[in-house]
């Protein structure tokens, strides 16, 4: 199946705590259904010191979200969207964004 998220994309959080809130795709996990998007769903973690993090201490970092409850951002409109897919005219599947149209993949 053709992934309708993918690294690097913008997305917009349409459920949860951080709902209304964007960022872009640090990693998709396709087996568990999850993303991790960049500044969103942040976690408090306590570490050990170690060579990263010789203080150790509480670190903040970014915990998945199913990939249900994010949409990706529509580069025409800016507004969450759906994605479908589509050939374009020099034979290739493409990305679009149903709510504008427009080709996702460039």
């Amino acid at each position: 199946m053709a992934a309708r998220i993918r690294k690097d994309d913008t997305v917009i959080v349409i459920a949860g705590k951080d709902k209304g809130r964007s960022g872009r795709v640090l990693k998709v996990l396709p087996k568990e259904e999850r993303v991790v998007v960049e500044g969103v769903n942040l976690v408090k973690r306590h570490t050990k010191p170690d060579i990263a993090h010789p203080q150790g201490g509480v670190i903040a970092k970014e915990a998945p979200l199913h990939i249900s409850n994010v949409q990706l951002r529509d580069p025409k409109t800016g507004k969450p969207t759906r994605v479908g897919f589509k050939v374009n005219d020099k034979g290739r599947k493409v990305r679009v964004a149903k709510a504008s149209g427009v080709e996702i993949d460039v």
